[in-house]
């Protein structure tokens, strides 16, 4: 074989496809050919900044005009001249004269209708007390498929709403069971509950005609819509519709706040025809949000929109925003923090490949070599097809003269550029984007956007202390080495600035789960050994205070006291092939008294391998009272193998409850069991939930309420959810 071909292949692994990013930026199907400008040396590594300056569309034609111009430059289109992209204008509210530009926050006073002239009054002194919803901040309701009070319970499955009468539980029963006359296909999906007023959230879509340029036949076109739909359950046996909001997009999360709820939606932004987001109630269009925007490139562009109702005083507010889909949402008593990770546009990776030759290969090559390359760029007299030949010749011929171990030198210096070079760009681009709207009663308020490095694990991840907001990543990326992990925390401003990083935190490993408390952040990471980390966050340079290393790890953290944290995870061991085997479901009680030495008070392992809990992944199938020393988590375990007929076997399986009490000197005790299946067959559509009224504990999993005692777990009663049998009234 001609040594000259060895090299090239050598030369190929090197650079990559360079010939190939040669090869199309000067062979384009259309328009003008690309040209390497003669300064093609002195370019910068590719910037990934984006601008910080938040805009304001005036026109339905800017916001088309700037998605058709990012569509062109996210796909590299070239068009000939005289040649335009799909202009099909599409309805939209700027038509009749009233563009949204010049909407004001005067346009958002109560609208006509059925206001309720007051919040309904308190609850009765006398009644008992009970638990709600595992929230993560304090008076920052999250919605749920199933809300109480302290008489009645709320559950929403299917296309149906049940009102049980719960308490007390010896003579609890189904009051009601109706249903909402919702697309087909689709459920009711949560709820929130404040006094009498119920507010339901489901997924329809709008039907719309358009025709597309040039064209004749009207067509149809959809977009999803987030129904937002308040009930009034004053008479439980008669609940009324009091408001049908819909909002443009598909439901992305939500909050409660006093008597304000606060949705998020998002919307494709459907480039050639886009379609705005609007608020309707039935048919009419109450607002058209203004919709604001960053001069950043993106690879996928989506209205996202924030809705604020006042649900008492008939009162409501939006605004949409273009920019990537709606990932995380973190909200606090006066912030609502939009998260996504950062999308990069297919043509920055195709400049990479220019960019790391220039800014990494050609600087590891002899001084001559570089000149002699530069000298072929930079000549405008040379074809720019014939280019790349040219220098490939002087790559081989640059190889051919070394010998084997300066050539090995040499190819190991150019890889060694490439690592740090990728690894820089890789720390550039996984990044985590955040936007910060101000709220206040219906007022909405863009503040700031940020950026941080690495993904979000979940809500969790997030904080915001005073004028400070926490955030905990995990920065991941490939290499022709390895795979490089390490997890961060950061510190910003409150215009999103970050002001303190601790980075490079349990390297090789990734965040299981994250909780901060005040002036603390308790981080569990996880590889083959679950380290739990004290971070001090008193000021803006976070440090490691304390760590401890134990088999397992938890999902999920949860405050006990200001000293104690109560971890629900998985319990793990090393297997005998080095690799690391998941066991059962794993309760620990910590005690971070001395930060710089947290410990183990104890820990509890609930079944055997396959053993799994609803709590690792959602933080409402929990429920804990500190005060009543009770923690109740939904549990289901692989039981013992059975012949189902003849020809196989099956696992039974149990699903149910394990109700422990927590107490830092007497540790993890179980006070019992609440068995709601043995068996082979189950219904998931509904998760599975505990709560209290007074001293009896409500356990709900899918066509079951099972009603116990809670200081002895005594069972009181308990009812079906549902009765196929019965004739469903849909709701007024």
């Amino acid at each position: 074989m001609n040594f000259k071909i060895i090299i090239v292949i050598a030369a190929l692994s090197v650079v990559g496809s360079l010939g190939l990013y040669f090869a199309l930026s000067t062979s384009g199907t259309t328009g003008t050919p690309y040209t390497v400008p003669p300064t093609i040396f002195d370019t910068k590594p590719i910037s990934l900044d984006d601008s910080q300056e938040i805009k304001k569309f005036s026109s339905y034609d800017e916001i088309r005009k700037f998605l058709q111009d990012a569509q062109m430059t996210s796909v590299q289109y070239t068009m000939r001249e005289g040649e335009t992209l799909d202009g099909t204008v599409f309805p939209s509210p700027w038509t009749s004269g009233k563009g949204f530009a010049g909407t004001d926050s005067d346009q958002f006073a109560p609208r006509p209708g059925m206001p309720m002239e007051s919040p309904p009054s308190g609850y009765d002194a006398e009644m008992p007390t009970h638990s709600t919803t595992n929230v993560q901040v304090k008076d920052v309701d999250e919605p749920d498929y199933i809300k109480n009070d302290e008489k009645y319970a709320y559950i929403v499955s299917g296309d149906k709403l049940t009102i049980i009468d719960a308490y007390p539980a010896e003579t609890a029963k189904i009051v009601l069971k109706v249903g909402l006359d919702i697309p087909q296909g689709q459920s009711l999906q949560n709820i929130f509950l404040n006094k009498n007023l119920l507010t339901v959230f489901y997924q329809g879509n709008q039907e719309m005609d358009y025709i597309q340029e040039y064209g004749f036949a009207p067509s149809k076109i959809y977009t999803p819509l987030t129904h937002i739909t308040i009930l009034d359950v004053s008479d439980k046996e008669g609940p009324e519709i009091v408001k049908d909001y819909s909002v443009n997009g598909y439901y992305t999360s939500a909050r409660m706040i006093g008597g304000v709820v606060y949705i998020v939606t998002v919307n494709d932004a459907n480039i050639s025809r886009p379609i705005i987001p609007m608020v309707r109630e039935q048919d009419t269009v109450l607002i058209s949000p203004p919709i604001y925007y960053f001069d950043n490139p993106d690879q996928y562009y989506n209205f996202n929109t924030v809705t604020a109702i006042d649900i008492f005083n008939n009162k409501i507010n939006a605004e949409t925003f273009l920019m990537s889909n709606a990932g995380t949402v973190y909200v606090s008593n006066d912030n609502i923090y939009i998260t996504y990770q950062k999308n990069t546009p297919y043509h920055y990776y195709q400049n990479m490949e220019k960019d790391r030759f220039f800014n990494a290969i050609l600087p590891s090559l002899p001084q001559d070599i570089q000149e002699k390359i530069k000298m072929v760029i930079s000549d405008v007299t040379i074809p720019q097809q014939e280019k790349w030949n040219r220098v490939s010749d002087l790559l081989q011929d640059a190889y051919n003269g070394l010998s084997s171990s300066d050539r090995s030198k040499m190819f190991q210096k150019i890889q060694d550029a490439i690592y740090d070079y990728d690894t820089k760009l890789q720390q550039q681009m996984l990044k985590t984007v955040v936007h910060k709207i101000s709220i206040s009663d219906i007022s909405l308020k863009y503040v700031a956007k940020g950026e941080v490095p690495g993904r979000l694990l979940n809500q969790f991840s997030m904080d915001e202390s005073g004028d400070r907001f926490r955030i905990a990543t995990t920065s991941e990326f490939y290499n022709q080495y390895k795979t490089v992990q390490f997890n961060n925390v950061y510190v910003l401003d409150e215009s999103l600035n970050q002001v303190g990083k601790l980075e490079k935190i349990a390297e090789d490993e990734t965040i299981y789960s994250a909780r901060f408390m005040d002036d603390r952040l308790y981080l569990v990471t996880f590889k083959r050994i679950d380290p739990f980390f004290v971070i001090d966050l008193s000021n803006d340079t976070p440090k490691v205070l304390g760590e401890l290393k134990i088999p397992g790890y938890s999902n999920y953290l949860h405050p006990y006291d200001a000293n104690h944290i109560i971890g629900i995870g998985k319990e793990t061991k090393d297997n005998q092939y080095g690799g690391t085997e998941i066991l059962g479901v794993k309760v620990a009680l910590f005690d971070v008294t001395n930060v710089s030495n947290p410990k183990v008070i104890d820990v509890k392992t609930i079944g055997k391998q396959g053993a799994d809990s609803e709590v690792l992944s959602d933080h409402k199938a929990l429920l804990f009272d500190k005060e009543r020393n009770i923690l109740s988590i939904p549990i289901t375990e692989q039981g013992e193998m059975y012949a189902a007929d003849a020809r196989y076997y099956e696992n039974r399986m149990w699903r149910g409850f394990y109700v422990f009490g927590i107490d830092p000197s007497d540790g993890i005790t179980l006070k019992g069991m609440i068995s709601h299946s043995n068996g082979t067959g189950y219904d998931y559509s509904m998760p599975s939930r505990s709560f209290y009224i007074g001293d009896t504990l409500y356990t709900v999993s899918s066509n079951l309420i099972k009603m116990n005692d809670l200081s002895d777990l005594r069972e009181i009663n308990e009812l079906k959810l549902r009765d196929t049998s019965k004739i469903v009234q849909y709701v007024k």
